[in-house]
C-alpha cells in the first residue's frame, strides 16, 4: 500500500488543530504542532509533503515556520492561513517560500484539501523536471547498450522481460562491461521510470557508513551525527535502487538487506520507528557470488534473494565483433566532446581495434577511442592515433597476428559495422532520419547517402 503524504499542521488553537486533523487524515499522515518551536523539532525528525501552519503563533509568526522548512533538504509544500487577510501579507508570504495563501475567514475544508493536493502536484512536476534536466546528457534505456552478438543478444531479451516486473535483478560481470548502464535500462523500461534510479556504490563506502547511507540515520545517533539524513531505501520509495559492488557489504549490513528484501521495512541508525517502502532492487558485482557463498563470506540466504533474475554480462572479448559496432557507438559523441572533426576509422586502425583482447572491457575501449580523437590530426583515426599498447600487439593484449585464427575470426568490415550501427539507431528512433542522424552525429543528407549506398530506403 502506497505511504500517505505526511502533513504536519500548526496552529496555536485546539478546535482548529483537531478539526483540520480530523479533515485531512483519510488522505494524510496527519502530524500537530501548537508553536513554531515545537513545530521545528518535527520538522527535523519527520520528512513531510506538505506543512500547513497559521500566521499568528505564540512569541514567533508562521513566517518563520516557512523560511525554516524551505531550508530543508527536502522542503514541504508550505500553506500559511491567517484571520488577519491582506494583499500584502499574501506577497511576504510568497516571498519567504509560501505556495499557497489562504485566509481563515474563507477557509472551506473541501477546498484546503484540493489545494494542497495542487501544491503537491506542482512540487512533484518541479521535481521531476529537474531530474529530466539532469539526465539530459545520460540517454536510459537500450540506446546506451550495443552489440549484436548472441551473448548481448541474450542481455537484451532478459533486460525486455525482467524490467516491467518488480523482480529484484542480480547483474555480474567483469569490472568495465556495463552493469549501471544495463540497470538504467532495466529501470528506464520498468513503470518506475518518471522517478530517478537512486544509486549506492557500496565498495566506496565504510561499514558504518554503508549503513547510514542506506538506511539513513537520526540527530546524534552517532559522533559527528549533526541532523537527521534521510537513506537512500527511503529516497527510493516508489524507484528503483542500484547497488553497486554489492559483494563488498559487511556481515552486518548483509542482515539488514535481508530483512528489507524479505519484509520491505527497516529502521533509521538510532530510531526504533518502522519505515516501509515499495523499492525494486537491482545489484550488481564483479565478484562470483557464488563462489562467495561457499566461501562463507556473503549469506546464502541474501545471495538468493537477489538472485531472482540472474544477468550475466559477457566480457568483450567473448564478444570481440561487437567492438566495431561500439567504436563508431562512442566516435560521434566523443568528437563532439573535443570539438574534433573526426567521423570515421581506417581499415589498420579498426583491424587493432578488433585483434585486441580488451582486459578492462568496455570502458578501456570508450578510453582508447577518447586518446584517439584526442591525437587525430584529419577527419579518420588512423593506426597511429591509437594508444601505444594498441599499436604494438602488446602480448598480454593482443588477440594474434593478422594471420592468426583468432584475429580472422574477428574480422569485420568497417562499412558492415557502419550498417549495422546505422540500422540499430534507426530502429530505436522508429526509422525518423532527422533524429537517427542526431545521435549518430552525421548531417541527415549524409545518412540518406549511406542508406542509398546500402540499398536501404532513404525515404522517412
Amino acid at each position: 500500500m502506497p505511504l500517505k503524504p505526511a502533513l504536519l499542521i500548526v496552529d496555536d488553537e485546539k478546535a482548529t488543530r483537531d478539526g483540520l486533523r480530523a479533515a485531512l487524515e483519510d488522505r494524510f499522515d496527519v502530524y500537530v504542532a501548537d508553536d513554531v518551536a515545537s513545530a521545528i523539532e518535527l520538522l527535523e525528525k519527520e520528512t513531510f509533503a506538505a506543512l500547513l501552519t497559521d500566521f499568528r503563533l505564540p512569541k514567533e509568526d508562521g513566517m518563520r515556520l516557512i523560511a525554516r522548512a524551505k531550508s530543508l533538504s527536502r522542503p514541504p509544500v508550505c500553506i500559511l492561513m491567517t484571520a488577519y487577510g491582506s494583499e500584502e501579507l499574501a506577497v511576504e508570504a510568497m516571498k519567504r517560500g509560501a505556495d499557497d495563501y489562504i485566509p481563515k475567514g474563507r477557509l472551506q475544508l473541501a477546498e484546503l484539501e484540493l489545494r494542497i493536493a495542487r501544491a503537491l502536484r506542482q512540487q512533484n512536476l518541479e521535481t521531476e523536471n529537474e531530474n529530466l534536466r539532469q539526465q539530459l546528457d545520460a540517454r536510459f534505456g537500450l540506446d546506451q547498450l550495443v552489440g549484436q552478438s548472441p551473448a548481448m543478444v541474450e542481455v537484451f531479451d532478459v533486460i525486455h522481460r525482467a524490467a516491467p516486473t518488480p523482480a529484484t535483478v542480480l547483474i555480474q560481470g567483469e569490472s568495465g562491461t556495463g552493469k549501471e548502464l544495463v540497470a538504467k535500462a532495466i529501470h528506464q523500461l520498468s513503470p518506475r521510470a518518471r522517478m530517478p534510479m537512486i544509486t549506492v556504490h557500496c565498495a566506496a563506502l565504510s561499514p558504518t557508513l554503508l549503513e547510514s547511507e542506506l538506511f539513513g540515520h537520526e540527530k546524534g545517533a552517532f559522533t559527528g551525527a549533526h541532523e537527521r539524513r534521510i537513506g537512500r531505501f527511503e529516497q527510493a520509495n516508489g524507484s528503483t535502487l542500484f547497488l553497486d559492488e554489492i559483494g563488498e557489504i559487511d556481515a552486518g549490513t548483509q542482515v539488514k538487506l535481508l530483512r528489507v528484501l524479505g519484509e520491505r521495512t527497516f529502521e533509521r541508525v538510532g530510531s526504533s520507528r518502522t519505515i516501509s517502502v515499495d523499492v525494486r532492487l537491482v545489484a550488481a558485482t564483479n565478484k562470483n557470488l557464488h563462489a562467495s557463498v561457499e566461501a562463507g563470506t556473503f549469506r546464502e540466504d541474501l545471495y538468493w534473494r537477489l538472485n531472482v533474475v540472474e544477468l550475466w554480462l559477457p566480457p568483450l572479448r567473448e564478444r570481440i565483433g561487437d567492438v566495431p559496432l561500439l567504436a563508431l557507438h562512442f566516435l560521434p559523441e566523443i568528437a563532439r566532446q573535443y570539438g574534433k572533426p573526426v567521423n570515421d576509422f581506417t581499415v589498420d586502425a579498426l583491424q587493432a581495434l578488433v585483434t585486441y583482447r580488451w582486459p578492462a572491457n568496455v570502458r578501456e575501449l570508450h578510453n582508447a577511442i577518447e586518446s584517439a580523437v584526442v591525437m587525430c590530426k584529419g577527419d579518420k583515426i588512423s593506426l597511429r592515433d591509437l594508444p601505444p599498447y594498441l599499436r604494438g600487439g602488446r602480448v598480454t593484449g593482443a588477440i594474434g597476428g593478422a594471420g592468426s585464427p583468432n584475429a580472422q575470426s574477428a574480422e569485420i568490415t568497417l562499412k558492415d559495422a557502419e550498417k549495422q550501427l546505422i540500422l540499430r539507431t534507426l530502429q530505436s528512433c522508429k526509422d525518423n532520419r532527422t533524429l537517427a542522424a542526431k545521435k549518430l552525429g552525421m548531417s541527415r543528407r549524409t545518412l540518406l547517402r549511406r542508406l542509398r549506398a546500402y540499398g536501404l530506403p532513404s525515404n522517412d
